[in-house]
């Protein structure tokens, strides 16, 4: 599995490095690069990778939608790191981007960033007929914005310090996490022409693998090692942060979580033996670096 994410992210990073180098320079690329590189673990590729196997996608087509992601969870970051968001100093084991070149830098960088993802999308040299790469766009910019992770970053920050139900609570990790995740398992469908109940049905099972994954983030920032996770843990409780973890507790966190890849599972046992990849990343996601 280490190898496989390895694999992916050396690729997904290759292609990202050669997408900036062709283009024009400015005062921003280096601010953005930053941001972007060596950036994390990839496992949203992964996902989509995963799920882009069940229709025999092109590896390198898949990489490429995969590269436009990255580049939005970059943008999320950097501005999630601002002093007027979580305010946070490290960022992937080294100073975060406000704090490498200053606030305003961080976030035309952050701004850059997601509009180069659509750039990617829309570039000739992604093999997809225009109507796909328009109805790409248009779910990425749908998981982008107020309905995504600008909507979730919102109710995160305003849930702080007070008694939220666990309905608003998972609602509020959707939007912030599990909408990015939606896009990657519901892209490869988009790319089939799958009808719209198929299209809800992966974009439902994405929003279940992205709460997992913050819940499982949430996880290492209760318990994690800090040079290990490769940022500050211990923030969400100081900062009294709504997770489930504080509602529900560690244990039963942990078993909420079990819980979402077995339903998973049995969600995708119509797709025979390949799905079995999709559930050892979950495992994989909910185990790492804790």
């Amino acid at each position: 599995m280490k190898n496989e994410v390895n694999k992916i992210a050396k690729d997904t990073n290759y292609f990202l490095k050669k997408f900036i180098n062709n283009q024009n320079s400015s005062h921003l690329i280096k601010a953005m690069k930053y941001g972007l590189f060596p950036g994390g673990k990839k496992i949203r590729s992964k996902i989509l990778i995963d799920f882009g196997s069940l229709f025999s996608i092109n590896y390198k087509t898949l990489i490429q939608i995969g590269a436009a992601v990255e580049c939005i969870h970059a943008y999320s970051l950097i501005h999630d790191d601002l002093p007027c968001m979580d305010n946070d100093k490290i960022r992937r084991g080294k100073a975060s981007t406000h704090i490498k070149y200053g606030e305003s830098t961080a976030v035309l960088a952050g701004n850059s960033l997601l509009t180069m993802a659509f750039e990617i999308l829309s570039n000739n040299n992604l093999d997809l007929p225009e109507k796909t790469k328009v109805n790409l766009i248009k779910k990425l910019s749908e998981c982008s914005g107020h309905l995504g992770i600008a909507g979730g970053q919102y109710l995160d920050l305003n849930y702080e310090k007070k008694k939220v139900s666990r309905n608003q609570i998972i609602e509020m990790e959707i939007k912030k996490t599990g909408m990015l995740f939606s896009f990657c398992c519901v892209a490869p469908a988009i790319i089939k022409n799958k009808k719209n109940l198929e299209l809800r049905f992966f974009e439902n099972i994405g929003s279940d693998i992205g709460l997992l994954f913050q819940i499982s983030d949430d996880l290492i920032d209760y318990k994690g090692n800090s040079k290990i996770a490769g940022k500050k843990t211990g923030k969400d409780q100081k900062k009294g942060k709504a997770t489930l973890i504080s509602l529900l507790g560690y244990n039963n966190a942990v078993k909420y979580c079990h819980d979402l890849i077995i339903n998973t599972n049995k969600k995708l046992k119509k797709y025979g033996s390949n799905s079995k990849k999709i559930i050892q990343t979950l495992e994989y996601i909910l185990n790492r670096d804790r």
